[in-house]
């Protein structure tokens, strides 16, 4: 565990274009993989990524479900959602993944900014793309190439929007470094890298923003991107292709590089889809089988040789019966009309699915998917297929995570991608205690995950676990959760209080000092109500028809005017009024009245008690000038701060790492005002040395402590007032801060987090720090 501060004082591989588009489908993307059906795909040119270590075992984490389509890169692959959203996972040297870090990814993340709205995506070497349901196209990665077509060669880390594509398109596609738009008129236009005429314009010169290709101004009715050469499919089923040809892969009976399109030679068969590899084309005919042409070293044309061809030859076995294809680097997969998945060619990482890594000539089936897949993407060395149910699984090479399995493993055969569960319910509540986390589900069940050596998880363990699993007993009918340093608590709608972890000075308030691994009852609260809990470093408060605390109480934290630690609930208030709120420090206490008025007590050393001294108090006293007005209050290790009727933020006591966020680290005897937020703040929350807001437009602020990325802009700079928290501009519905970690609950009830990782805190399934926040694994899609 991370110690406090105060005691102490983080070659070419390419992208391959997949595309299978029928007559009927409209939307087509490359590399896009959708579940209507039909498919564009592609590959990269990057360096070989070094090695990141497993975290967990796949089975213990959920499924991701509820895809609409997905993109396979070269080392990275991305999902979208029903409802529009984009995830990605595995390389992210080049930010790639578009989650505002270069952090390679085990496990799907979301795209900063692109939580709905989406209608494609497409993954090309090391950029991504995805069009707008109002047919904007917007990119994120790499762009030494100029692939992000922003006339800039700057990488972005997030999403970004393409000169002069702010409408019109129907479909995008990605070649290594380079990246191709459809126009809803049937025209096309290309931009990035162009040294083998792939982008169409008559040229070899590179392309800040979009070209269009020649002779392609309407007409088409899709496109494929390969490694350095682009297919389109025009109305009617004729294929025309251009770029490089060493190889035959423009099918024109020649190998002579071609800067604008020509007819591939020898489709009889009128084509209904195509897909480009990173040397080979494929097209699906009208008949359903299969045709390929172009480089032929591992076999990925199907036709039983490794011998190249400049004109299309028919695949074994596929003369009738496929839906849809996609290529790979080496590879090439087709899916059948019964929903099976066929694969041929290159095999060395378990890309062809069939349990070995023996190299195939002709089509052989992956194991166990015989029927049931709606849609494919071939990657550089994996291959990913969409169920009909929503999920998805991928095999083959995983050296970056792009399997989204939660390892760096090869898998021979399909495993399912990890992500967030569709089946578990919303999320109402969240909590974050010093370094593990809770969730309060919208039943009234409580997960957990974070550190456990104290048991604070509540699952009867002492084990870490990087993703949330059930608090024992407390699978429905509790209101509310608080977390402290190393134990947590629970209020139940049935009249009780419930505590699990640490218990070394009696927070537990079960009557002992014995540390719980499960939930037990509070002793004592067996009459009235409660409204409020709160858990401090070693301390519990709870409004019960007044306010009640145990534990520890050396300070006199729990305002019964004396200094003796408590094993069972005291009544500690002695104001007779009502109690609205309850928040508990290091060693002090705060409550807000009904009135609106705050009072605290317990230890003062910093000015954490507002009454303008640094002399500790063992009963409440007022807060100066703050008698009413005040409609929330949140404590930190020893800090305070108050949420007022306008919309304010007030502070108080230890500010040495700027957490009154009043542009010093001058610590403040009485409450001052937090820079820029004078108004317009819905709620507040701190935790050891840093604090946030949620403003009203459900965007989030944090300042103060920033050494893990706790603040969530980015960076591990201290911050002395409000920056906004990447991605989270909007859309957050509640905060909750850690020690050293930050989450926020997302309007739909997904938990995203950021910041210190180390136990497992932020629910990713990792132990790597996060700079922006990530999704928490298994509460909800």
């Amino acid at each position: 565990m991370k110690p406090h501060p105060l005691f102490l004082n983080i070659l070419l591989i390419g992208i391959f274009s997949l595309s299978l588009l029928t007559p009927e489908h409209v939307s087509w993307v490359a590399p896009d993989l959708r579940r209507s059906g039909e498919v564009l795909e592609h590959a990269s040119r990057v360096t070989p990524p070094a090695r990141i270590p497993a975290m967990n075992t796949p089975d213990a984490l959920p499924a991701l479900l509820n895809i609409s389509s997905i993109a396979a890169g070269s080392w990275h692959t991305c999902a979208l959602t029903a409802v529009g959203g984009v995830k990605c996972w595995g390389r992210n040297r080049d930010g790639q993944l578009g989650d505002g870090t270069i952090i390679d990814r085990l496990t799907p993340v979301n795209v900063s900014g692109l939580t709905s709205g989406v209608s494609a995506i497409t993954a090309g070497g090391s950029h991504t793309c995805a069009l707008t349901e109002g047919g904007m196209v917007k990119c994120w990665g790499a762009s030494a190439f100029v692939q992000l077509g922003n006339d800039t060669t700057t990488q972005h880390l997030t999403p970004i929007s393409v000169s002069g594509l702010a409408s019109g398109v129907r479909a995008i596609t990605a070649g290594i470094d380079y990246t191709c738009a459809l126009f809803t008129g049937g025209g096309v236009k290309c931009w990035g890298l162009n040294w083998d005429g792939q982008l169409g314009d008559g040229t070899t010169t590179d392309r800040l923003t979009p070209v269009s290709v020649s002779g392609l101004e309407s007409g088409v009715r899709a496109i494929a991107t390969g490694g350095t050469h682009n297919c389109a499919l025009i109305v009617g089923g004729r294929v025309k292709c251009w770029g490089n040809n060493e190889r035959g892969q423009l099918g024109d009976g020649t190998t002579t590089q071609h800067l604008t399109p020509v007819s591939v030679s020898g489709l009889a068969s009128r084509a209904s889809a195509i897909t480009t590899g990173l040397a080979h084309t494929c097209a699906l005919t009208s008949a359903g089988g299969v045709k390929c042409w172009g480089f032929n070293d591992d076999g990925q044309l199907g036709d039983d040789t490794t011998t190249f061809s400049s004109t299309p030859m028919d695949v074994s076995g596929l003369v009738s019966g496929v839906s849809a294809i996609t290529a790979g680097w080496g590879h090439t997969c087709a899916r059948t009309s019964g929903g099976g998945v066929k694969c041929w060619g290159n095999n060395d990482r378990g890309q062809l699915g069939d349990g070995t890594t023996t190299q195939h000539l002709t089509p052989i089936s992956v194991s166990g998917l015989a029927n049931g897949v709606s849609a494919i993407a071939a990657g550089y060395n994996h291959t990913c297929a969409l169920t009909a149910e929503g999920g998805v699984k991928c095999w083959g090479g995983n050296a970056s995570g792009q399997l989204g399995d939660s390892t760096d493993t090869d898998r021979l055969t399909p495993i399912s991608v990890n992500g967030l569960a569709s089946g578990d319910i919303a999320i109402d509540a969240i909590d974050a205690g010093a370094w593990h986390t809770c969730a309060l589900s919208a039943s009234g069940g409580v997960k957990c995950w974070g550190a456990n050596a104290s048991g604070q998880q509540g699952d009867g363990t002492t084990t870490t676990r990087l993703t949330p699993v059930p608090v024992s007993g407390l699978a429905s009918r509790v209101g509310a959760i608080s977390t402290g340093f190393r134990h947590s608590c629970a209020l139940t709608v049935g009249r009780r209080v419930m505590c699990w972890g640490y218990n070394e000075s009696g927070q537990l308030g079960d009557g002992t000092t014995t540390g719980r691994l499960k939930p037990v009852s509070v002793s004592g609260l067996v009459r009235g109500w409660g409204s409020a809990i709160s858990t401090g470093y070693a301390h519990t408060c709870v409004i019960w028809d007044g306010i009640n605390c145990w534990g520890a109480n050396e300070s006199g934290q729990l305002g019964d005017g004396t200094t003796i630690n408590r094993l069972t609930p005291l009544s500690s208030s002695e104001l007779e009024i009502y109690h609205r709120a309850i928040t508990t420090g290091y060693a002090h206490t705060c409550e807000l009245t009904e009135r609106g008025g705050v009072y605290c007590w317990g230890g003062n050393w910093y000015g954490q008690l507002g009454d303008g001294t640094t002399s500790g108090h063992l009963t409440p006293l007022n807060v100066s000038d703050l008698v009413s007005g005040v409609r929330a209050i949140t404590s930190g290790y020893a800090h305070t701060c108050a949420l007022t009727d306008g919309g304010g933020v007030l502070c108080w006591g230890a500010n040495d790492y700027g957490q009154l966020g009043d542009g010093t680290t001058t610590n403040r005897l009485t409450p001052v005002s937090v820079n820029g937020l004078a108004s317009g703040v819905l709620a507040i929350a701190a935790n050891s040395f840093h604090t946030c807001a949620l403003t009203a437009g459900s965007g989030v602020k944090c300042w103060g402590a920033n050494q893990d990325g706790q603040l969530g802009d980015g960076t591990t700079k201290v911050r002395l007032t409000p920056v906004s928290v990447s991605g989270l501009v909007s859309g957050v519905d509640a905060i909750t801060t850690g020690f050293w970690h930050t989450c926020a609950l997302i309007a739909g009830g997904e938990v995203m987090c950021w910041g210190f990782n180390g136990d497992g805190e932020l629910g990713d399934g990792t132990t790597t720090d996060r700079l922006t926040p990530v999704s928490v694994i298994g509460l909800v899609s």
